[in-house]
């Protein structure tokens, strides 16, 4: 019999609010994160929607000690921790005489770190880089130094499977606690928003369409021509079900299964839908559940032309006849790379306690290439009791997960 996971805890550090209600209920009043981003204009780009986290006051949440040798990424992730720990009841004290664990999943990691330690190698010349900043380019790095910041002494790892790479964390973090060689990690993902990845991005065509005369980044719809880069950290507390029972952990939800695919069959950046039906109908599978047991769907889709259709075509395939509900909350807080699977839990599991789903903002009229799922256009009130996510990269990677409401029964659903 595999181990239950519970979820207890929950961090986050977006545009919409540092705790899982208050992102939860800006998602649900529809309100809209993202600016114009005009401080590359004189790099010679294009004004953009998306931008950084304006607001973030990492001295809030991390204090005791000098946090001015982390640089960006780690204050994010370090912070979102702090929250983490903090929500799930996990003092000083507990964190001595317990290993917890942390497994972080980011696709760039500290990208503006890199890129200035690799400007300065060039200009100054190879003797003048500082073998301080180079122990900072190693892309496990957010993750250690958190890890020394808050003395967890559990497993630490780093996934770097592109934008996917935080809710694959999730997936690897709940295998690691299921099959019994972990009983508490801290999982997430994050990604800053610097130069270095908007300039990436932009001259992959990721941000708009080429083509395009106006900047349309809303899910589904038939307008859309690509993604608002955005920067957020988010985490989750993850515990056997029966220590944090015995701790008297207050359980949020539950991860009952995970799955990824692959698909190599590319066009124009961005796979065939194959990979996500494949990574849907494992995740199911893992979870012991069927399509019509899901309450709701997550989906990954951001604004992307081909990344939204191909999701929809998939969950089109996968859900065929059940109707269920899809929601999109990358229309209001933007594309944030590996912290955007493990906002769409947090929203989830606030969707799973107030039995709301928020509505994909500006969806006019959903693109008639794809088949007619219940988009959410409003934000609806339902029963619910299992949700699935979505997470979608831009070469070919795909993840599902499933969450529900914690169950009052202490046996799992799931063996070998």
């Amino acid at each position: 019999m595999r181990r239950r996971v519970a979820i207890t805890g929950t961090g986050v550090i977006s545009r919409l609010g540092s705790s899982a209600e208050l992102v939860h209920t800006a998602l649900c009043e529809q309100h809209v994160s993202l600016c114009r981003i005009e401080e590359f204009v004189p790099q010679g780009f294009e004004p953009r929607r998306g931008g950084s986290l304006t607001s973030f006051q990492p001295e809030l949440h991390l204090q005791g000690k000098p946090f001015r040798a982390l640089d960006r990424t780690r204050r994010l992730v370090a912070s979102a921790s702090t929250l983490a720990l903090s929500s799930s009841g996990w003092d000083e004290q507990a964190l001595k005489n317990n290993a917890v664990g942390l497994v972080l999943g980011t696709m760039f990691s500290s990208m503006h770190t890199i890129g200035q330690f690799d400007r300065h190698a060039l200009i100054e010349g190879p003797s003048c880089a500082s073998p301080m900043d180079f122990a900072n380019t190693v892309i496990n790095s957010a993750a250690g130094q958190t890890a020394i910041w808050h003395k967890l002494r559990g497993i630490n790892s780093t996934i770097s499977s592109g934008a996917i790479s935080g809710l694959m964390a999730l997936g690897y973090a709940a295998d690691l606690i299921s099959d019994g060689r972990q009983t508490t990690i801290l999982a997430g993902g994050a990604d800053e928003f610097c130069f270095e990845s908007f300039c990436g991005l932009e001259r992959a065509g990721l941000l708009r369409n080429c083509a395009a005369k106006e900047e349309c980044s809303v899910p589904f719809d038939f307008r859309r021509n690509g993604f608002a880069l955005t920067e957020a950290s988010a985490l989750l507390m993850l515990e056997e079900w029966e220590s944090a029972r015995s701790r008297g952990a207050n359980i949020l939800g539950e991860i009952n299964g995970h799955a990824n695919a692959f698909n190599p069959i590319y066009y124009k950046q961005y796979h065939e839908p194959d990979a996500i039906a494949r990574a849907m109908r494992s995740a199911l599978a893992d979870g012991g559940l069927v399509a019509s047991e899901v309450d709701f769907i997550s989906a990954s889709a951001n604004g992307s032309t081909l990344a939204d259709e191909h999701e929809a075509r998939a969950i089109g395939a996968v859900f065929s006849g059940c109707q269920v509900p899809v929601v999109a909350i990358k229309s209001m807080l933007g594309e944030s790379l590996g912290a955007s699977g493990v906002l769409q839990a947090v929203d989830l599991i606030e969707t799973l306690r107030t039995g709301l789903l928020p509505g994909i903002l500006g969806l006019e009229s959903a693109d008639p290439q794809m088949p007619a799922l219940d988009f959410c256009r409003n934000t609806r009130s339902s029963h619910i009791r299992s949700g699935l996510i979505n997470s979608v990269g831009f070469d070919g990677h795909a993840c599902s997960l499933l969450i529900s409401a914690p169950r009052s029964e202490t046996g799992s659903h799931r063996a070998h």
